[in-house]
């Protein structure tokens, strides 16, 4: 019983059952001072049965809750995203984190869990000398909606080789304004996801719009700076090895990568992964919403500026003043 002493609940279950087996014959008494719990103790945890078991089902209800919240749309969520889910409920749910936390754990249902990305960028081979100034210095909100924009490439294994992923997020509202896939690394590439930028926020861009990249081979080509001085667009750059510069572009595909992780292990072929990630895309922007955003989606997050309201500055990225 030593293992027990600080379970009393278990105890008294224990106590209870061995009083009703037909063959005992122990007393209550005599069961509780050999336990080491008190009489009294056991019959008043005897008398809440009825209000355990009403808790019990309305944790199981509430798990029911928590479980269809997490699925939403096949991608797994952590517990902020579940909170937000729930808000989202047709009548809106308000449970609080430290609840979805204990549900979790007491049904054991696990949050994904971020894991670092193992590939590293291509070849310089393409490279040119052409790089541009860190304009953007981090500050990913403080422009506005549209006035700064992030790119990188991702590669995504699958199979035996890999499928690369250029997508271009707005840093404020974080918004995914073009996503390109292929299955080479050649310049067109991402020539096409700034061409799909054109064509889907063109107008909502201007002279002063930063395009924020990395140093890669490809945000160096002739391909790429000729398209983005078309545009009216103002080129910005990460300083070299440094993540932090593209923070938030690193975060999105990090949490990309554990959502779709298992969507992409059961495909077939390229096309059936190129599905994959557009339907994701479309999830991320319109049924996803974040934390930082006030508990918008992107695209609410958006309309919410359009619309007078003040931009949220996440503390993560705010840079530090020396």
């Amino acid at each position: 019983m030593d293992m027990l002493a600080n379970k009393p609940s278990v105890i008294y279950q224990i106590i209870k059952e061995t009083y009703s087996n037909p063959d005992n014959r122990l007393s209550i008494p005599f069961l509780c001072k050999t336990a080491g719990v008190s009489k009294s103790g056991y019959y008043r945890w005897l008398g809440a049965e009825e209000s355990r078991r009403a808790r019990e089902i309305k944790d199981l209800d509430d798990f029911e809750l928590i479980k269809k919240a997490y699925e939403y749309r096949g991608y797994d969520k952590g517990m902020r995203g579940i909170h937000m889910r729930l808000s989202r409920f047709d009548p809106p749910i308000n449970m609080n984190i430290k609840k979805i936390k204990r549900l979790m754990d007491k049904y054991d249902l696990k949050c994904p869990i971020r894991k670092a990305n193992p590939y590293r960028r291509m070849a310089k081979a393409m490279k040119t000398n052409n790089y541009a100034s860190n304009i953007l210095d981090r500050n990913f909100t403080g422009l506005g909606p549209r006035k700064a924009l992030l790119t990188d490439i991702t590669y995504i294994p699958f199979k035996d080789h890999f499928i690369y992923l250029s997508p271009i997020l707005d840093a404020c509202t974080k918004e995914a304004l073009a996503h390109q896939t292929s299955s080479s690394l050649k310049e067109e590439f991402v020539k096409a996801t700034l061409d799909e930028l054109r064509d889907k926020h063109g107008d909502e861009l201007s002279n002063k719009t930063l395009i924020h990249s990395d140093q890669g081979c490809h945000y160096t080509s002739h391909l790429f700076i000729d398209t983005v001085e078309e545009m009216n667009l103002v080129r910005s750059m990460s300083r070299r090895g440094n993540c932090w510069d593209n923070a938030p572009q690193e975060s999105f595909f990090g949490h990309m990568k554990d959502e779709i992780g298992d969507k992409i292990a059961a495909c077939e072929t390229d096309e059936e992964v190129c599905k994959v990630i557009d339907e994701w895309f479309d999830y991320y922007n319109n049924d996803r919403p974040i934390w930082g955003l006030g508990k918008r989606t992107p695209v609410e997050y958006y309309e919410y500026l359009k619309n007078g309201g003040e931009i949220a500055v996440p503390k993560k990225y705010v840079k530090k003043k020396k």
